[in-house]
């Protein structure tokens, strides 16, 4: 099966392709020629996800899934969430700007208990006509959850975003430190991405 994810961030592109595995060809924006700057202006995670896969469908008419993550800290009342990744300001994705604003806002807070929270937004072309000159689309959501705390320090070259000040319930490293191996098996990303391929491989044919 081929189908489209609506991102080039080759990271996220890597980790998708690595946990879907052979059976599913994922195409990344600029494989089908997309090079616009896609419009992220809802006020939830699922707004986003939705409204990025919609662009697709409708500008490509393709079948497509994006997705939009956020870290949501409980002693910020859920900050940054959905701003996530712009957290610092500006209009790029500045890692280490967004982890000092946020080991600044926690300071000494010892309530440091976390998630990271993944929603990937599918649309599925769905042939109506034996010849395929009517469609019509399917939408799906699958949410992925991981629990843990924010350090106190940046720790760990691997990964990216947030992953050097995130650790995971159960785990004494952070994400940068785990590795991709294992991160692509408990993230957040890995988990809402499982869900997406289970569905993909029961649901749909090869195309």
């Amino acid at each position: 099966m081929r189908i489209v994810f609506a991102t080039n961030n080759l990271h996220k592109l890597d980790e998708i392709r690595h946990i879907l595995g052979a059976d599913i060809e994922v195409l990344s924006l600029s494989n089908i020629g997309c090079h616009e700057d896609i419009p992220e202006t809802g006020q939830t995670l699922e707004e986003n996800a939705l409204q990025k896969a919609r662009y697709i469908y409708e500008n490509y008419h393709v079948s497509c899934f994006a997705d939009d993550t956020g870290l949501e800290v409980d002693a910020l009342d859920g900050r940054p969430g959905v701003y996530s990744a712009r957290y610092a300001g500006g209009s790029g994705h500045d890692s280490e700007a967004n982890m000092t604003k946020l080991l600044g806002e926690l300071a000494e807070n010892n309530n440091r208990k976390a998630r990271f929270r993944t929603i990937i937004a599918l649309l599925i072309k769905q042939d109506v006509c034996p010849c395929g000159c009517t469609s019509i689309k399917q939408e799906h959501l699958f949410e992925g959850i991981v629990e843990g705390e924010i350090t106190r320090e940046r720790s760990g070259a691997e990964g990216f975003g947030y992953d050097p000040i995130f650790r995971p319930d159960g785990y004494d490293k952070t994400f940068a430190e785990l590795g991709n191996d294992i991160k692509n098996q408990i993230s957040h990303r890995a988990r809402a991405t499982q869900k997406l391929a289970e569905f993909l491989l029961n649901n749909t044919t090869k195309r």
